[in-house]
């Protein structure tokens, strides 16, 4: 993973399985706040109406309110934003509002035990030390004093670092960067000799097509409008080595032959995602299958 700079702001250069470099712009701390003053909006109201309903129900005496909603702050604050970074690929309500999202800094998929991990040291970080804020009158003052000192280590070590971790992202070895954008834009410019023939010289099955999604796509096609790339044919054969391995493509691709063979995939898989859209069916990235099958299991 190499620094760089995008749009004058600090970045981050990933390499994926696929091999084509991915920069990220890593989120302003502003960004960040306002994505978790949200969720806490969020919690808090779920927290307040479950808090007011078992009350008002009579489980429980009025007396026992403020532990009972403690006790609701953890048991559902912390699944929420475990399974809601699972569930949206490192997004929550507050994320998906502000436009950042969780990122693997070894450029792979994030995984349960990163997400787990990050989301429990959250409790320690900002949970923890908004409770000692609420009681420090009731507070001696060493405790004053402790509290105050892990409060400016938990401010501090965001400010003090590049890449502006929080120590939940250190553990668990995650970056917050802002999402980018990845939509379909309007017909690539194709190559002279791929516009003039009017039959693809590659053709591709459904279940070729089915492994990719739009984000995939979006950055195969930054690839062929980049004239530097593909003009490099030492990486252009490497880019259609990673993807006839990864959707078992039977056809040999001769050399000279990978630019025709991108634009043609290209061609292909825009028009299996739009015809996939039509009928309501969103393939955002390669783990759309996987998404959907590790959510499924984990409510």
């Amino acid at each position: 993973m190499n620094r760089s700079v995008v749009n004058g702001r600090r970045a981050e250069q990933f390499i994926p399985p696929e091999g084509v470099p991915i920069n990220f712009a890593i989120a302003s701390l502003g960004t960040r706040f306002g994505a978790q003053f949200l969720d806490i909006l969020f919690t808090a109201l779920i927290i307040f109406i479950c808090t007011v309903v078992i009350i008002f129900t009579g489980f429980l005496p009025a007396s026992a309110d403020l532990m009972l909603a403690a006790l609701l702050g953890f048991f559902l604050r912390t699944p929420y934003y475990i399974l809601s970074e699972l569930i949206w690929n490192g997004r929550t309500l507050g994320k998906r509002i502000t436009g950042i999202r969780v990122v693997n800094m070894d450029g792979r998929r994030l995984t349960p035990h990163q997400v787990t991990a990050r989301n429990l040291m959250k409790e320690v970080e900002i949970f923890g030390p908004m409770g000692l804020l609420a009681g420090m009158e009731t507070q001696g003052a060493w405790e004053n004093v402790l509290a105050g000192l892990w409060l400016l280590v938990v401010v501090v070590v965001p400010l003090a670092n590049r890449r502006r971790q929080r120590l939940g992202d250190i553990v668990a070895g995650t970056l917050v960067v802002d999402t980018p954008r990845s939509v379909l834009l309007v017909d690539l410019a194709l190559s002279a000799s791929a516009a003039a023939s009017s039959q693809p010289a590659f053709d591709f099955q459904p279940e070729h097509l089915d492994v990719y999604g739009k984000y995939e796509l979006q950055t195969l096609e930054d690839v062929l409008r980049d004239s530097m790339k593909a003009s490099n044919h030492k990486e252009l054969a490497q880019i259609v080595r990673t993807i006839t391995r990864r959707i078992r493509y039977g056809d040999t691709v001769k050399p000279g032959q990978e630019l025709l063979f991108l634009n043609d995939f290209y061609r292909a898989q825009r028009e299996h995602l739009e015809s996939l859209k039509l009928f309501g069916t969103l393939r955002e990235n390669k783990y759309h299958e996987h998404t959907l099958t590790e959510a499924k299991r984990l409510v």
